[in-house]
């Protein structure tokens, strides 16, 4: 299976990533481990990206998708992937496309995880971290003994900055103007799949697999 992943924050994309590539025995090519590993092992695209890098400037389309392509030729990619956090335009989706044509890959799938605006609302402005320990805790979903207490430690409880609703709301705004055009893109491709994310993880999955099998 050759796979993309989508899907805005706190739909629980990372997690439903982990599953997959576990229960289909594919590769997970997240891009910011694929950058760190390029830059490590100095290929020519990775020693491209540093540059960039190191100046402060965002790396360019045709270096990631150098990169991209690099990682896609390696044998661990050859029985399966997921490609994870590309890509982000339609600009490089296009060009993703044209390298995926030149090395004979088709996608088998985009998988696109939905889940309404006001429950990621709610997923992301509830995360409470521990001062002392940092412990995370959740007001819905994993809410402490006691309110505003952590169970481990007794340290106070407070909420990160970037977890207030403005910060969530301009994120998700954001992700949804970045994402439109994408999930047309590929629509119109007919590979979309869209996911229900708003329904116990293990029904997420379910419903993953069940879209692939068609």
């Amino acid at each position: 299976m050759k796979l993309m992943i989508m899907g805005p924050p706190g739909a629980g994309k990372g997690t439903q990533a982990e599953r997959l590539v576990k229960e289909l025995d594919i590769t997970h090519i997240s891009t910011g481990d694929m950058f760190r590993a390029a830059i490590k092992e100095g290929t020519e695209m990775g020693k491209k990206a540093k540059e960039y890098m190191d100046k402060g400037q965002l790396v360019p389309d045709e270096v990631v998708v150098g990169m991209v392509k690099d990682r896609l030729s390696q044998p661990d990619c050859e029985k399966g992937f997921l490609l994870d956090g590309f890509p982000r335009t339609v600009a490089q989706a296009d060009a993703l496309s044209k390298t995926l044509d030149e090395m004979g890959i088709k996608l088998d799938g985009v998988i696109n995880i939905e889940v309404p605006r006001e429950r990621l609302m709610a997923r992301l402005t509830g995360r409470r971290v521990c001062k002392q320990c940092g412990a995370s805790y959740h007001v819905i979903f994993n809410a402490p003994k006691q309110e505003g207490v952590c169970d481990s430690c007794g340290g106070e409880l407070y909420q990160r900055s970037d977890d207030n609703e403005e910060t969530v709301s301009n994120r998700l705004d954001v992700y949804e103007a970045q994402t439109q055009p994408l999930i047309d893109y590929y629509s119109e491709r007919g590979v979309l799949l869209n996911i229900n994310g708003d329904q116990d993880i293990d029904l997420v999955l379910k419903e993953v697999l069940g879209a692939l099998k068609k």
